[in-house]
């Protein structure tokens, strides 16, 4: 674990309950310290007794049962509740308020480029990790995680070539579906860009998100909205930002909550891309821009009205052979990684 809160890394790997298991155990100390007494844990939990819980629980036992099986892993290696640790990664279907926010950069063109932001609860700053997992009888990808919280609601690079950046929606549509979170797992599984937005499309869905996904060899970058109701799949014609609420124009009637740094920073973002400049060759430059205050992109406040902090940045340069990929977990510092589809990179890479 960091003890100077930089970002770690783990490897994992085994069987679907390992995996589970490992990951549990990576976050046992601030799952007990910090989770477990803050105002979103409780908040979840109070949806203890709604009947969305039960038929969800069904669904992801009936549909993934690998993913159940980390599920059930990851409550032992927690050494909490099963039922809390559902609920937990069921958050954002249950709760709008789920402290869960990030912001992505879009750029496609013949090697996208796709950044993002990963803002969350700025109490597991040094306690959060990249993971590289291999699980026995699926995809090995590389994603970043939260303690608590199985992979595949932040940013992540499959096996596949596959790369997923995910967007919070704090959707008033929710209904009885597959948990968000659990889809967003799923989708590391996808052998490809089709295949996931597929999944996404076709899957009876809970909660919403807004995912952005490229693939070594695919020229394409696809921006994918869904809520209970819709799903909505673009491919991206021209640099554009994504923050936290729904903007394809499909999705104008979905009921959504807004929240003031969402707002702010969607409209930071857009402008610094229609000026064109740094922000395009760089994404950094708009990830990491502070030029509205007191609601920027790049969130360090500690009174932040969402109660989020960006706790890290990943820059992924997609091309016909490769992923290549830089995570930052402090703006201006050389990366505290640098990718090479789901592993190390040891070659000398480049900046962006």
């Amino acid at each position: 674990m960091s003890t100077d809160n930089r970002l770690g890394l783990i490897e994992i790997a085994g069987p679907p309950r390992e995996i589970g298991l490992q990951l549990g155990r990576f976050g046992r100390d601030i799952a007990h310290r910090h989770l477990v007494r803050g105002h979103a844990w409780a908040s979840v939990l109070a949806f203890r007794a709604d009947p969305r819980v039960a038929a969800m629980r069904e669904l992801v036992e009936a549909r993934f049962p690998a993913h159940w099986a980390e599920l059930q892993g990851l409550a032992l290696g927690l050494d909490l509740p099963f039922d809390d640790v559902f609920l937990w990664n069921c958050r954002g279907d249950l709760w709008a308020f789920a402290p869960d926010g990030c912001t992505t950069v879009q750029i496609p063109g013949e090697a996208p480029l796709l950044a993002h932001n990963e803002d969350g609860d700025p109490g597991f700053r040094g306690h959060c990790a990249l993971a590289h997992v291999r699980p026995e009888g699926g995809t090995a990808f590389a994603s970043f995680v939260y303690p608590a919280s199985i992979p595949g609601h932040t940013f992540a690079v499959t096996a596949a070539g596959l790369v997923q950046a995910v967007n919070n929606i704090r959707s008033r549509g929710v209904g009885i579906g597959l948990p968000r979170m659990v889809l967003g797992r799923a989708l590391l599984d996808c052998p490809s860009i089709d295949a996931a937005v597929r999944l996404l499309a076709t899957a009876e869905r809970a909660g919403a998100f807004h995912m952005t996904l490229g693939q070594k060899g695919d020229r394409r970058l696809v921006g994918v909205e869904f809520t209970h109701k819709q799903c909505s799949a673009v491919t991206l014609d021209r640099p554009q930002c994504h923050s936290n609420h729904l903007v394809h124009a499909g999705m104008a009637g979905e009921r959504q909550v807004v929240t003031g740094s969402s707002r702010s920073r969607q409209q930071r973002g857009d402008q610094i891309i229609a000026e064109g400049g740094e922000g395009l060759r760089d994404p950094r430059a708009i990830l990491w821009d502070t030029g509205v205050s007191p609601l920027p992109i790049y969130r360090a406040q500690p009174d932040d009205p969402d109660h989020e902090n960006t706790l890290a940045t990943a820059v992924f340069h997609i091309s016909a052979d490769a992923v290549r990929w830089q995570v930052h977990d402090r703006p201006g510092d050389t990366p505290c990684f640098a990718m090479d589809g789901i592993l190390r990179d040891k070659r000398p890479h480049p900046n962006v």
